[in-house]
């Protein structure tokens, strides 16, 4: 059971959305009475792209930059500062046109910052947010999970990792526009084996 999780939507729908309804069902089996959930639904309110504001503000020491620059980077130090107090995320990603929503890949580009959740070593990069499990909920109409068309988990996970969260289990509730009930079942399976 999570002390603290942090569930993230990716979602552009609201109504109907397999991802979303499975990641809650999640979330819901992973907690108990002390659970703290913060809830994030980038599908419905996207994080704003990187831009050249963004990326002077970051590469400029924190003792050096305007208030211009630290107001542009709040919403990704917020962004940061939920991964940080989480102790397990639940992240549910609606596999579109084979990869990620815009929104979820906008939402990395804020929280992936060398020297906030990565570092760079003379051996590489350096994962600086340990300790957490992630769960990763995969949704798509025709795409099959881990299949060679399927750019959007290995991604998610990869990104993961390259912050330090190596912890990471694949819940799939793929090809739906094939055979929903069968990936559904096995999902919801999934998700009551992991609460067991």
């Amino acid at each position: 059971m999570a002390n603290h999780i942090l569930h993230i939507n990716s979602s552009a729908r609201t109504d109907g959305s397999q991802s979303r309804a499975l990641s809650e069902k999640l979330v819901q089996r992973l907690s108990h009475d002390a659970t703290t959930v913060t809830h994030r639904d980038v599908g419905t309110l996207p994080p704003p792209a990187v831009t050249e504001n963004w990326v002077n503000a970051n590469f400029t020491p924190v003792e050096n930059r305007s208030d211009d620059q630290t107001a542009t980077l709040a919403l990704s130090d917020e962004l940061i500062g939920e991964i940080e107090a989480a102790d397990t995320l639940v992240i549910a990603v609606p596999i579109y046109n084979f990869g990620v929503p815009a929104a979820l890949k906008a939402w990395i580009d804020q929280i992936a910052r060398a020297g906030k959740t990565f570092r760079y070593t003379e051996n590489g990069p350096v994962g600086l947010l340990e300790n957490k499990k992630a769960f990763i909920v995969i949704t798509s109409g025709g795409t099959g999970s881990g299949s060679e068309i399927d750019f959007a988990t290995p991604y998610v996970k990869h990104v993961l990792g390259f912050i330090g969260i190596n912890d990471v289990e694949i819940i799939a509730a793929d090809q739906l526009m094939i055979d929903a009930e069968g990936t559904l079942k096995a999902a919801n399976h999934a998700i009551e084996a992991i609460a067991a």
